[in-house]
């Protein structure tokens, strides 16, 4: 399968909605349409720090998603990125589409001259975490998150 990676465009508007709520189901998380509407005004506002890239497959049709964004290291005194969520559709998981989605966060990354690219994915995300074993280094952090 040929897959192309773009920009997210205001035309991507219902396709790149139904890979989000897959992405939402995928993690059992609860999403509502105005949620997505929120995120997608912010790939949509250039003042937005939020971006986004999409997969698409030769006959057009999106088939995944990531979204970016910069976030500094205050200890390194750097700019870093930070890639925030990544899905392909399941008809199109194997297609590389994963790996292509990366490669262009990283590439973008590498021009604005960001130390690095990183995520964090489910423990038990066992087919994600092995495209991205072969792409990234696993780090020892761990995770906390604290509701306010």
């Amino acid at each position: 399968m040929s897959v192309k990676i773009r920009s997210v465009a205001a035309e991507d508007r219902a396709e790149w909605d139904a890979l989000y709520q897959g992405y939402a189901t995928f993690y059992k998380v609860d999403q509502t349409a105005e949620m997505r509407d929120r995120v997608f005004g912010w790939l949509m506002d250039e003042q937005h720090t939020s971006n986004g890239l999409v997969a698409v497959d030769g006959a057009g049709k999106l088939i995944g998603l990531t979204h970016y964004r910069p976030f500094v290291s205050c200890l390194g005194a750097n700019t870093n990125c930070f890639l925030d969520d990544l899905f392909v559709d399941p008809a199109a998981r194997g297609s590389g589409a994963a790996d292509a989605l990366i490669k262009g966060v990283a590439e973008i990354a590498q021009s604005n001259g960001w130390g690095k690219v990183r995520w964090i994915t489910a423990d038990d995300n066992y087919r994600g975490r092995g495209v991205y074993d072969k792409l990234a280094t696993r780090t020892m952090w761990v995770t906390y998150d604290m509701p306010l």
